[in-house]
């Protein structure tokens, strides 16, 4: 099933339930009437050894096949729906992993980024981009050593070799390999597209859907000072748009965005709008953060929920269902705390 919603499942462990059956009667065009499901529960599939999910993803059109990356625990791979997971990359040296994708025209090829996407006190940090060419065997390290944390890494859906990742670098002191970084390649040599300063990191990206020359990118003042509880505000935060696949970039700012400064934020665009519906979850000072909707393609914005739920999370991801989902507020929110799916209007 194609952009199988199983990809998106994996916050603090990787979860299986009804939306399994949601997935399915979507796929063809059905409303699924709640009764069938609301008793449905939620269950742990494992691995149990592993710490926290950073990232999932599945391949299109086999739904036995998926792939995590743990907080300690390195990446593991399913071949039967989650029944039995194998850990792949207890070979490498670092076990700490941020981000994962794999390369839509060729499912076999995968990127790793490694080091936490979170940053605390203890966060434990990597030593940058691995790949795989025969889906996880074997990997090779592919640069962009000194990036510490990677937050997100995307890769073209028609040709493998250009990527995109998001490098956030180190967490409390100022380095030079952080912000956006692009291969035309396949990740021996990468180019620095999007930087803001020694101390601003990168932390999301995302495609528009369908049209992959478009890209947005989130910023953001990440360092993390001895003993410092909540996030971090800075001048660097924000919200970037690339119209030429990441080589050159823009911010956008103020037309209903907040003002001052900003924490982490998720940015999403919505599929089958050509790009219009821009989604953006964003920590903001006094208050003045939440979840935000452009109907536009970020010329202008507004507050798309008050629901204090929805933001102040660690890693500020929002993903966007590529049907419309009805049903009670209850359920809409509970699945969006699951499965980071945002199906408001």
């Amino acid at each position: 099933m194609r952009n199988s919603i199983f990809a998106r499942l994996a916050k603090h462990a990787t979860i299986i339930g009804c939306v399994g059956v949601l997935a399915t009667s979507l796929a063809h065009g059905q409303q699924v009437p709640e009764q069938l499901y609301s008793e449905m529960q939620w269950r742990m599939i494992g691995p149990f050894r592993a710490g926290k999910v950073n990232a999932v993803a599945g391949v299109p059109g086999n739904p036995a096949v998926y792939y995590l990356g743990a907080d300690g625990g390195g990446v593991w791979k399913t071949t039967d729906g989650g029944t039995v997971w194998k850990p792949i990359f207890d070979k490498e040296p670092v076990a700490s992993i941020g981000a994962l994708a794999l390369a839509p025209s060729n499912p076999n090829i995968i990127y790793v980024g490694t080091g936490v996407n979170t940053i605390f006190a203890d966060s434990s940090y990597g030593d940058g981009v691995y790949k795989s060419a025969d889906g996880g065997e074997n990997w090779q390290h592919v640069g962009l050593e000194d990036s510490r944390h990677i937050g997100r890494i995307l890769v073209d859906p028609h040709n493998p070799d250009i990527v995109l990742v998001a490098a956030m670098g180190h967490s409390s002191g100022p380095n030079e390999e952080r912000g956006v970084f692009r291969s035309t390649d396949g990740g021996p040599s990468w180019k620095k597209v999007l930087y803001k300063d020694s101390l601003t990191a990168a932390v999301d990206l995302c495609f528009e859907p369908g049209n992959p020359r478009v890209v947005y990118a989130t910023l953001w003042y990440g360092i993390r000072k001895p003993g410092q509880k909540g996030t971090s505000y800075g001048p660097g935060s924000g919200l970037y748009r690339s119209t030429d696949e990441g080589m050159t970039w823009t911010q956008i700012t103020g037309h209903g965005l907040p003002e001052g400064g900003w924490g982490r934020a998720g940015v999403a665009v919505a599929p089958g709008n050509h790009g219009q519906r821009v989604y953006l979850i964003v920590e903001a000072k006094e208050k003045k953060g939440g979840m935000f909707r452009s109907d536009d393609a970020g010329t202008t914005w507004k507050k798309a929920a008050e629901d204090q739920r929805i933001s102040g999370s660690a890693d500020q991801r929002i993903l966007v269902h590529e049907r419309n989902f009805r049903g009670s507020e209850e359920r809409r929110y509970r699945l969006c705390a699951f499965a980071e799916l945002v199906p408001f209007e």
